[in-house]
């Protein structure tokens, strides 16, 4: 990736899901670099809750709460923080709210733990992952990038922790890759790394069920770094 300067960064994002733990954490993490923060919830309530809970949290940040259809249209960049079991249904009531010319940042991951199932396994996803499943759903000329399916939700809504790992993205287009990463590289102790196109999302969405595992059996809270870059 070229280089990033991380200073120049403080275009708005929409978080999807920004109850949840993922989002919130990055709601956290992102309002404190900087960056204004749009929650969005299925219930209007929920999200301004959660924006009211991150600005005590974080005094100095722009947080906002709304429903989603209402909140993607806030934003170019909107990031997708929800559970598998509520992917489909979440992009299909945002059809008509997406327009073309977002980038959506897709988080998910296809866990069997959607359907009851273990966390250390994953579904198998006819598109071939959530991410390519989220292109497909999304409206024309909404780009799809993949990516944080290896960063501890716990550890970002922990202001405290000291991050250091990598957040591996990947995604058709070049440009749309590089504004994630911008946003990757606010984050002290976060390092984006490109790994391609989209397709590699089928491998990467993987990578979240295998650091569950290890993090299980080690009792930690491991991330995932790559070496010789």
């Amino acid at each position: 990736m070229r280089a990033i300067d991380s200073a120049a960064v403080h275009e708005p994002l929409c978080i999807v899901g920004g109850t949840g733990a993922l989002g919130f954490g990055m709601a956290l993490r992102l309002g404190r670099a900087g960056v204004p923060i749009v929650i969005g919830s299925r219930d209007a309530g929920r999200a301004h809750e959660a924006a009211r809970r991150a600005a005590e949290l974080v005094g100095s940040a722009s947080f906002t709460g709304l429903q989603n259809s209402e909140a993607v249209h806030e934003t170019r960049l909107v990031m997708l923080a929800v559970p598998f079991r509520n992917h489909s249904e979440t992009l299909t009531n945002l059809k008509g709210a997406l327009r073309a010319g977002q980038v959506l940042i897709d988080t998910t991951v296809p866990l069997a733990a959607a359907v009851s199932g273990k966390a250390t396994r994953t579904l198998g996803v006819w598109q071939g992952s959530a991410a390519q499943q989220a292109q497909e759903m999304a409206p024309d000329g909404v780009r799809v990038v993949s990516g944080f399916h290896t960063i501890s939700a716990a550890l970002l809504a922990d202001l405290d922790h000291r991050l250091d790992e990598d957040i591996l993205l990947c995604g058709e287009d070049r440009d749309d890759k590089h504004a994630v990463a911008e946003l990757v590289a606010l984050i002290e102790g976060l390092r984006p790394v490109d790994c391609g196109a989209l397709e590699m999302a089928r491998i990467l969405e993987q990578l979240t069920a295998l650091i569950i595992s290890i993090n299980v059996r080690h009792k930690a809270r491991a991330g995932v770094k790559i070496t010789g870059l």
